[in-house]
């Protein structure tokens, strides 16, 4: 048997195990390289340290640590809640207010399942209170997250571009960034139209939320005030979006300053914030990447690129590339996917046969909008805070859309992204 088809091998159990035991998948990875790459294929330690993204790990700690800041603080109390004010009664707006919120928090450094793990229990607790479908809500915050989560500051983002970075491919982080947001946005107005939202036009909410007894009372949001650490945290948030768009400073090297900065001038209140960093997925990208390189050095990529190259129909090729990434990241992480299906898409880009841009947007995107699927842990996550009553209506509704959207998003993803540069 080839190295090439042991590390496919490898790969798949690497998935499976991680997905049927409920373990991290970067732990399995790690594992699956030590004992191929020692064992099998005589890499020494210094070979399988060589692929241990550095430049990754320290990007996702940093932003999540400066995420895990502004949520202690309040600062994201503040959002919320301001966001949900500007709403000034009208029900239609709340779910957009949701989308609008998670996307920021997405945008500026929080996990897309972090995220919608705050805004959920918020956003069904609106749904409930108001009359609102749950499924509207849910895939909101949803396709809120997944619209902010590709900003060149965010989680997805920085996989993306760090892993088209390190492959030699053209990208253009800012157009991900756009492509995915207005996606998201579109697929919400059809979302909207579908579940109900129009019945919400002219409804208000006839009393003050919050208030005993009224037919708007909520305690889903805490009042929050500003105050000089919520500001200076807010002022850091831009400050790193100014910084790494306008003057490409690096992403993680930025975000860890400034989380640094506040800690020092608030050790008492942001101290335990590093214990909040997500661990979980820094462990997750670097193990899976680390595989993967394992996977390029024994020639796998290149391999399995030429199999992708002998369909011999580029626009098929790129589709059956977006429709592998939906489909696995239904039911497995989105943010192993993308460490993943990037670089085993790199020798058929190579070949110019279909735009490289275009390609990895699609794929991106493709692999991101199926996390509404009630089998990925933001749906999951909609599905455990919908109404008892509602619950399973909820998760069908949600199985339905998700596996849908394994077809539909790479259709339309190819239709969008891939065909115009193809012709």
């Amino acid at each position: 048997m080839s190295p090439q088809v042991i590390s496919i091998i490898g790969l798949v159990l690497i998935f499976a195990l991680a997905t049927l035991r409920s373990v991290n998948m970067g732990a399995v990875a790690f594992l699956g390289a030590f004992l191929l790459g020692t064992f099998v294929f005589g890499q020494s330690s210094d070979d399988l340290f060589a692929g241990f993204p550095g430049d990754l790990f320290v990007t996702l700690v940093g932003v999540t640590l400066l995420f895990a800041i502004a949520k202690a603080n309040g600062t994201v109390d503040w959002l919320i809640h301001s966001g949900v004010r500007a709403v000034r009664g009208r029900i239609a707006l709340i779910p957009w207010v949701m989308f609008v919120i998670t996307g920021l928090l997405t945008m500026v450094g929080a996990v897309v399942p972090g995220a919608v793990a705050m805004m959920a229990p918020i956003g069904l607790n609106f749904a409930t209170r108001y009359r609102i479908n749950p499924l509207l809500m849910g895939l909101l915050i949803i396709n809120g997250a997944s619209a902010g989560g590709f900003s060149p500051i965010s989680i997805f983002g920085s996989i993306t571009n760090g892993v088209v970075e390190r492959s030699g491919l053209p990208g253009d982080p800012v157009l991900l960034w756009i492509s995915s947001m207005l996606f998201n946005l579109l697929l919400s107005v059809a979302v909207f139209s579908l579940f109900g939202g129009r019945k919400l036009l002219g409804r208000r909410v006839t009393t003050e939320p919050g208030q005993p007894g009224g037919p708007g009372a909520t305690t889903a949001v805490r009042t929050s005030t500003l105050n000089a650490q919520r500001t200076t945290t807010l002022a850091g948030l831009l400050a790193l979006a100014v910084g790494a768009l306008a003057l490409e400073f690096d992403v993680g090297l930025l975000s860890l300053s400034i989380a640094t900065v506040i800690v020092l001038l608030w050790p008492e209140v942001t101290k335990r914030c590093v214990a909040e960093i997500a661990w979980p997925t820094v462990l997750l990208v670097c193990g899976v990447v680390t595989y993967v390189s394992l996977m390029e050095g024994v020639g796998t990529i290149e391999f399995l690129g030429d199999g992708v190259v002998g369909i011999g129909v580029p626009l098929l090729a790129a589709f059956v590339i977006c429709l592998i990434g939906g489909g696995v990241s239904a039911f497995a992480s989105t943010t192993g996917i993308l460490g993943a299906l990037i670089p085993l898409a790199v020798p058929f880009l190579q070949t110019g046969q279909v735009g490289a841009v275009g390609l990895i947007i699609a794929l991106a995107i493709s692999s991101s909008v199926v996390d509404s699927s009630p089998f990925s842990t933001s749906g999951a996550l909609v599905v455990a805070n919908a109404p008892e009553e509602q619950r399973d209506a909820t998760f069908k509704g949600l199985m339905v859309w998700g596996m849908s959207m394994i077809a539909v998003a790479p259709v339309l993803t190819c239709a969008i992204f891939v065909l115009p540069g193809w012709l």
